[in-house]
């Protein structure tokens, strides 16, 4: 019998509490108890711990969970498996599994139903959903496992997008139980037309697996469905394997990881995106000077940070340091632009857990009173994406329609099966009467999708995306009631301001990058565009201290008197300087006036469960 719970747990409530092996058998004892927030790990024998090293998993850092069983005929036990993604001493994740064996029961079933009730109980965990007060715990409490589909941009980071793909997105969701089909993106807005031709009922989310752009055409396109108003909230989601990561920085701060960059926020918002959890995101509807609409999640931008997204494209094989490159040749050649930037004021100011003294504010200025781009020209898409037909194998998960022939689950390790002489312990395997249940890991197989597809040239392979393809443009998506034409005058209750401007950036999140918190108290539906300009005057310097401060989202309590900020419900800019660079969510557009205004809670976010700051340890 296993011992009572250790009394460093009274503070939280053991939902489960039991004895376990190990696996192999040869190795220790231990005492498991299982919490909302943790799974604790005792070793009994054969030396008990006082203080046990390494004996907390945290669920913040847990994919998934399965069942195995031994391919011994004489071997009993059940083997409950828990794949983690822990810090390592240098801060990085690192994938560890842990394996116990349910063994205090004479038959394997017995065992084989310890070990599920274990498995059931944390995959609820995981995903939030309720467990019975006093009712038995079964695998019918576990849904059906969510099915997405992956946009992945192989040319993103760097040309990495695919392989870190391959070695960390998949193994994860796999762990995690999700069904997913995945397909490579071959030129700009092919993502956007594959999204306007989806039988979105088959889906239950779209994860874009790439930087923001990739993200941009996917809104876009399903706002330029004629089912838009459903279409919209199909949930969206972001792995970040691109240049530029700034929603994927916002969805790791919601989650209460502390901020990281590359392979670590990769990790980070795969851990969230396994977990589950939907949030309303804010998008903005953005109209150009030649009445063309586009819809906006991050940002737009005009002058400093315009400059440097756009001239930085250049350093695209640098990856996310092409920015720092951009940013020091923009410094050294500092341009300031005249314009006018009119908004109207929100009518409350967003609540900010650290306001931030001295915050410059516009009240203090002066008050004052086309035919849509058509798209590039491709074949209609009306297929679900089974019957797309692909240039390049697709990757899917055995729900897909396709029959597919089924792999080593989770790309092997040690719990996994592999050939046996008979001698030492036998290797374990997924349990069959458990491999079709909703919570267990699913195996990724590649497979090609041709039946009945019609013939490919041979030369259809994966190029670069070309420089120069138009930006998506949206022709649906819902009206804007707080705009007037853009050629007409503005409504009594905006706010103007006119002069000299180094920048002005409207961001709906609160990230401008990974590791640029550019309105650090914005949430996803706050309901509100942040509105943050830099006049002319600053100096070099000046403006490069605003940047570092921006790392930590502190660049508000420096004090500096061009910098200047306002909450708004919708905005219009008026360059008056001929040339410039305008960017939609890093998307350069067409350049002169634009308007645009919120609509609070038109997409749907996966961002997983929130998590509070500096929760980790």
């Amino acid at each position: 019998m296993a011992p009572p719970p250790p009394p460093a747990l009274a503070t939280s409530t053991p939902l489960l509490h039991g004895e376990f092996g190990s696996y192999p058998a040869r190795g220790p004892r231990f005492a498991l108890t299982l919490t909302s927030q943790a799974l604790h790990i005792q070793r009994l024998r054969p030396k008990p711990e006082a203080r046990p090293r390494g004996g907390l998993v945290l669920l913040a850092e847990v994919s998934g969970c399965c069942t195995l069983r031994s391919r011994s005929p004489s071997d009993s036990a059940a083997y409950f498996c828990v794949y983690t993604y822990p810090r390592g001493r240098r801060g990085g994740r690192r994938r560890a599994t842990r394996t116990f064996r349910a063994d205090g029961a004479a038959t394997y079933e017995e065992n084989r139903a310890e070990a599920q009730r274990w498995a059931t109980v944390l995959t609820c965990l995981l995903r939030g959903l309720p467990l019975p007060g006093d009712g038995e715990i079964t695998s019918h409490l576990l849904p059906k496992p969510p099915r997405l589909l992956l946009l992945v941009n192989p040319f993103g980071g760097r040309g990495l997008a695919w392989q870190w793909c391959k070695n960390h997105v998949l193994p994860m969701i796999s762990e995690a139980g999700l069904s997913f089909n995945l397909i490579q993106t071959e030129r700009q807005n092919h993502a956007r037309e594959l999204v306007q031709g989806l039988s979105l009922s088959e889906w239950d989310g779209i994860i874009t697996v790439s930087g923001d752009g990739l993200l941009y055409e996917v809104l876009n396109g399903l706002l330029n469905r004629p089912d838009w108003e459903e279409a919209v909230k199909t949930p969206v989601g972001i792995l970040p394997c691109g240049s530029g990561n700034a929603l994927a920085g916002a969805v790791n701060q919601h989650g209460g990881f502390k901020q990281a960059l590359g392979i670590d926020l990769l990790l980070n918002c795969s851990l969230l995106l396994c977990r589950g959890g939907c949030r309303p995101l804010d998008l903005l509807s953005v109209t150009l000077a030649s009445g063309s609409r586009c819809f906006s999640f991050l940002s737009v931008a005009w002058g400093f940070v315009s400059d440097v997204d756009i001239q930085s494209e250049r350093f695209r094989a640098l990856g996310s340091a092409r920015f720092t490159v951009g940013t020091v040749l923009g410094l050294a050649t500092l341009h300031t632009y005249r314009g006018r930037l009119s908004y109207l004021p929100a009518t409350m100011e967003p609540a900010s857990p650290n306001p931030a003294p001295g915050l410059p504010r516009a009240k203090s200025e002066l008050t004052l009173t086309p035919v849509p781009a058509p798209p590039e020209a491709h074949s209609p898409l009306h297929r679900s994406v089974s019957d797309l037909p692909l240039p390049q194998p697709a990757l899917t998960s055995p729900d897909s329609p396709e029959p597919l022939p089924i792999l080593s689950l989770n790309g092997g390790g040690p719990e996994l099966a592999r050939d046996w002489s008979g001698a030492g312990d036998a290797p374990l395997s997924p349990d069959p009467l458990l491999s079709s249940l909703p919570g267990s890991p699913k195996s990724s197989v590649l497979s090609p999708i041709t039946k009945g597809l019609p013939e490919m040239p041979a030369s259809c392979g994966l190029t670069p995306i070309p420089d120069g393809d138009p930006v998506a443009i949206s022709t649906g998506g819902p009206p804007d009631h707080l705009l007037p034409p853009l050629d007409t005058p503005l409504p009594p209750g905006w706010v103007t301001l006119e002069g000299d401007f180094v920048l002005m950036l409207a961001i709906s999140p609160s990230h401008l990058g990974a590791d640029l918190v550019a309105a650090p108290h914005a949430r996803f539906d706050d309901g509100l565009v942040h509105l943050c300009w830099v006049r002319g005057g600053i100096s070099r310097a000046a403006l490069l201290r605003l940047f570092l401060a921006m790392e930590n989202g502190s660049h508000f309590r420096l004090g500096c008197p061009q910098l200047g900020y306002a909450a708004a419900r919708a905005f219009r800019l008026e360059p008056l300087t001929p040339r410039g660079v305008l960017t939609v969510d890093g998307e350069q557009v067409e350049y002169g006036p634009l308007q645009a205004q919120v609509h609070p809670g038109l997409g749907t976010l996966l961002t997983g469960p929130p998590g509070c700051p500096r929760r980790e340890p």
